[in-house]
């Protein structure tokens, strides 16, 4: 295990869904101050709450586009773990222009604010979605298609940033390809919701679950403490060919939209069958990863798989009544 009482560590978009789990591992585990930040654009306040039981979390209320917020957030600390983003591919095909600023000026600012601070390493994560209309499965990162939304275009961009400002600065990068990520607290308010969420929602409150297209296009649903190895060992890795590299982190598997609901209807005791509706613009297909590099370079090795991982989400989404 890590020595995390010596670090001080900045979390951007400490509001989400996954920011939230990686401050509260580092919390857990005894690290020597957190700093959360988040707009609360699209954050969470009741993620927030969570945090601020533990003394060693400051919480700021900033924008990253703000560059002196960003230096503001980065004094005193020694790694940063940057999750924040405007997400949601139907989002930004709506409005691309929020989409752009916030995931790349958020990146640049941030990038200049830990420069000029001395703090070398970042880790960030990017998306699948840079993937595009690559047809290869498994996906593999030296190969990426054309883009199909805006979304998709600030992430290549800012991992395109990446190794630039690595080359220019001599700080050090990690970034992480995101396949469906899940888990507790992803909530299911709101019109960009996140389908597994939705999916538990509607199963346990007799709603409708909606499947756009035909239900079999395939994904790579990864529970969120797979997510949260990733960036812990990505943060204290000491192997010099893993920095300044992009990683997939998924599972490695590929279920059905359709295997995913009937899974989810298995567990909650749910006999309604889905709604299919029209497919949605800017979507991809199918995507599996193959996680052969974050293994071997970083050491990655997922260790909840794709059922166990549903169980743990409809339980705590039973537990708490979301």
């Amino acid at each position: 295990m890590y020595n995390f009482s010596e670090k001080e560590f900045l979390i951007t978009g400490v509001a989400g869904f996954i920011a939230s789990h990686i401050a509260e591992f580092l919390l857990k585990n005894g690290a020597k101050r957190v700093v959360g930040i988040d707009s609360m654009a699209t954050g969470f306040q009741e993620n927030i709450d969570l945090l601020q039981q533990y003394p060693r979390f400051e919480f700021i209320h900033g924008d990253l586009t703000d560059l002196d917020t960003c230096r503001r957030a980065c004094r005193g600390i020694d790694l940063i773990c940057h999750q924040a983003a405007i997400g949601s591919v139907p989002r930004s095909v709506e409005t691309p222009e929020i989409t752009a600023n916030s995931n790349i000026m958020g990146f640049v600012n941030l990038v200049v604010a830990a420069r000029d601070a001395g703090i070398r390493r970042i880790v960030f994560a990017s998306s699948s979605s840079v993937y595009g209309d690559e047809p290869n499965l498994p996906k593999m990162e030296h190969r990426i298609g054309k883009p199909l939304s805006p979304y998709a275009i600030t992430k290549h961009t800012n991992e395109v940033m990446a190794w630039n400002f690595a080359a220019l600065y001599n700080m050090e990068f990690i970034g992480f390809r995101y396949f469906n990520v899940f888990g507790p607290r992803q909530s299911p308010q709101g019109v960009y919701a996140a389908v597994i969420p939705l999916f538990i929602d509607a199963c346990l409150n007799n709603k409708p679950a909606y499947l756009n297209g035909d239900g079999l296009q395939t994904r790579d649903f990864t529970y969120v403490d797979n997510v949260v190895q990733a960036n812990i060992k990505a943060m204290f890795s000491s192997n010099p060919e893993a920095l300044n590299q992009v990683y997939n982190i998924g599972l490695g598997g590929r279920y059905t939209l359709l295997d995913l609901y009937n899974t989810i209807a298995e567990l909650t005791h749910c006999e309604r069958p889905p709604v299919h509706r029209e497919p949605r613009a800017g979507d991809i297909r199918d995507s599996q990863a193959s996680v052969d590099k974050a293994k071997t370079l970083l050491g990655y090795s997922p260790e909840i798989d794709f059922r166990e991982g549903l169980r743990r989400t409809v339980e705590w989404f039973v537990a708490t009544d979301v």
